[in-house]
């Protein structure tokens, strides 16, 4: 930890039950979600198990198709992830021991995405999230030490006196020079440990910092008692880009800023607030304005999930704020270059909300959509013979924070990988 405003509760979060959210669906659909798990596997609602394993490289492939075989309803995920996890741990204290270094870090890795992943389905702060949450960022701390780059844990301080949770990556071989850096957001299931990748990262081997961030609401967030807000993700941009400005290291004319699923919200809250930010780039969105499609159609878990990371128990009060959950009067500020890319049938946030919101912005803007792609772009033949989205992204990323500039253009990505640009 840091300093003592992480042991801050306010007066709300201290009235808190003690117990999770329930919802009505959560309860009337939960036989149904086991047998869909025991159907078609861990990966029923997105493909948990491929984002996880990316940033482990090969080695982990083996751990993730065990866990395949095991997770075969949703009371499995914890304890399937917190036995792969020990073991790696073991693994890499054994390896420390012997002096071996370089495999030491590669399980410390491997061990706290792990321990991350066995946060996932629980949506209170009991003992047992506590605990895969101090193991997870003990793992990771470890890592950070022997990597190959320059990690160290960073902590954004919010107007309230609260800090956010991140970790500060610099390219490796850096050796002092300014250099750009992009603000890293996950999803609402994912988390910042799993923003780098442990080798061959496609922002850092392109010369950029990354700042990976649980912003408010975002994983060990809610741990800390900072949960979702409007006003709190309207802080957040200009909390990270005040801090990376203080750095010697950063660049602070070329700060970037990258959000995936949830995170192509929150990024859009933060940037439409912080106009350091220099060019903003999200992924599989979610922007639909009170979020009905991935609260009240798709998988219970989601509404679940988000309404711990407001720090609400009660259904009908998680209703009732969901109607300010909108970039609607925001995103109209964003006259930062934007790249957004999107699946063009994404079964949890409708597309046609996601191209009412590039009109609305007031900088240059790329919309590219791929062809019979869901809410996780990928895994279609558009992503496989056109570019690769996440390619693409850290691609403009990096020629955009270097000064390029672009037509503003809608993309379309055809199942042969052809791309068909329409003007804005």
């Amino acid at each position: 930890m840091s300093d003592g405003s992480l042991e801050l509760v306010n007066d709300a979060n201290a009235a808190r039950p003690a117990h999770g959210p329930l919802t009505r669906r959560w309860t009337e659909q939960r036989w149904l979600l086991d047998n869909i798990i025991r159907s078609v596997g861990m990966d029923w609602d997105q493909p948990r198990s491929i984002y996880l394993s990316v940033p482990c490289g090969p080695e982990a492939n083996a751990d993730f198709a065990a866990l395949r075989q095991r997770i075969t309803k949703l009371a499995d995920a914890s304890p399937a992830f917190e036995a792969v996890a020990r073991r790696r741990e073991a693994k890499a204290r054994a390896a420390e021991e012997s002096q071996g270094f370089v495999t030491a870090r590669e399980n410390y890795f491997m061990a706290s995405i792990h321990w991350g992943a066995a946060q996932w389905p629980i949506d209170e702060n009991n003992e047992q999230n506590r605990l895969y949450n101090d193991r997870k960022r003990e793992c990771y701390t470890k890592y950070a030490r022997l990597a190959d780059h320059h990690v160290e844990a960073a902590w954004i301080r919010l107007p309230d006196g609260r800090s956010l949770p991140a970790w500060l990556h610099l390219p490796p071989g850096h050796r002092g020079e300014r250099v750009p850096v992009v603000i890293s957001l996950p999803g609402m299931d994912s988390f910042k440990e799993m923003g780098v990748a442990m080798y061959g990262d496609r922002w850092l081997s392109r010369g950029l910092a990354v700042l990976a961030l649980d912003g408010p609401g975002q994983y060990e967030s809610p741990v800390l008692d900072i949960y979702f807000s409007m006003p709190a993700w309207i802080a957040t941009g200009t909390a990270a880009v005040d801090w990376l400005s203080a750095r010697a290291e950063i660049d602070a004319s070329r700060i970037g800023l990258a959000g995936n699923s949830f995170g192509s919200f929150f990024g859009t809250i933060a940037a439409a607030h912080e106009p350091r930010i220099r060019a903003v780039a999200v992924s599989a969105v979610c922007h639909e304005p009170g979020f009905h499609t991935i609260f009240e159609e798709a998988s219970p878990t989601f509404k679940m999930r988000f309404m711990y990371m407001s720090g609400l128990t009660d259904e009908a009060r998680f209703d009732e704020l969901r109607p300010s959950m909108t970039w609607e009067g925001h995103a109209e500020r964003i006259r930062a270059p934007y790249l957004c890319v999107a699946g063009e049938f994404d079964e949890l946030s409708p597309l046609e909300h996601t191209e009412r919101l590039m009109r609305s912005l007031r900088g240059p803007k790329r919309l590219v959509v791929y062809q019979d792609s869901r809410h996780s772009v990928g895994n279609v033949p558009a992503a496989n013979l056109g570019p690769f989205p996440p390619i693409l992204t850290a691609d403009w990323m990096a020629a955009t924070l270097g000064g390029k500039t672009f037509a503003s253009e809608k993309w379309y990505v055809e199942a042969n990988g052809r791309i068909v640009k329409t003007p804005f």
